[in-house]
């Protein structure tokens, strides 16, 4: 260090900040928006001033190539952050927007991925129509719960399409229930179904209290498998 002056020195810290920060202008456009040609020339300019003044010396090769290092890792990471911003921009969305949609979908691909399909039995408008009978129940029908001393009626009703809903799916899920356990009948009333479930040591009162109407309606994992069943034509709708 005694052989290089501190007036080169300062010059060099100088050049060196005033091409860094000249760097930056031009690689975001710059207030004069340079590109092309013309930004070349003036980083050559530059490049050639800085090393008259470092005068080749070592220690100017050696703040050349820590400039040049810095510059290209900040041009490597800024590439970077815009090719993970890209790869979140450019994500496959995954929800459908709609439930019945996404059940009818789900099944569709099942059907095409499974090369024994007899698509002469598909039936698609079918599982349709029973996904319309589960919204109808779930959400439109009007369910009148009453506790027994030894278990819960349930006096489930409504209109029109609601009506047939209900007339359709409460018997069949009574069955369902009973074969997993459960001590439930259901019989018709004027407008609805009654639905009544006896308490048992396993489905003891406070937990029917608890459950209530859709509770009970979403016992067992059979929906699932009789959607496909459906689809595929082997089972009757509920």
């Amino acid at each position: 260090m005694s052989n290089f002056p501190w007036k080169t020195a300062i010059a060099a810290s100088a050049v060196l900040a005033a091409t860094v920060y000249a760097f930056g202008q031009i690689s975001s456009g710059g207030p004069m928006g340079m590109h092309g040609p013309m930004q070349g020339a003036m980083m050559d300019q530059m490049h050639s001033q800085m090393m008259q003044t470092q005068g080749g010396g070592q220690m100017g090769q050696g703040m050349h190539g820590g400039m040049q290092g810095g510059m290209h890792g900040g041009m490597q990471g800024g590439m970077g952050m815009h090719g993970g911003m890209h790869g979140q921009q450019s994500g496959a969305v995954s929800m459908p927007g709609q439930d019945a949609f996404g059940a009818i979908q789900e099944v569709v691909q099942i059907l095409q991925a499974d090369p024994s399909t007899d698509w002469s039995k598909v039936n698609i408008a079918a599982l349709r129509q029973h996904l319309i009978d589960m919204n109808e129940v779930t959400l439109r029908a009007v369910a009148s719960e009453r506790m027994l001393d030894n278990g819960m009626e349930i006096a489930v009703t409504g209109e029109g399409r609601t009506l047939e809903a209900i007339k359709r799916m409460v018997p069949a899920h009574v069955n369902e229930l009973r074969e997993i356990g459960w001590n439930a009948k259901s019989e018709d009333i004027a407008n609805g179904v009654k639905l009544t479930v006896i308490a048992s040591e396993a489905q003891p009162l406070a937990k029917l209290k608890a459950l209530g109407f859709m509770g009970i309606m979403v016992q067992g994992g059979h929906h699932q498998p009789h959607h496909l069943m459906m689809a595929k034509g082997e089972f009757p709708m509920h």
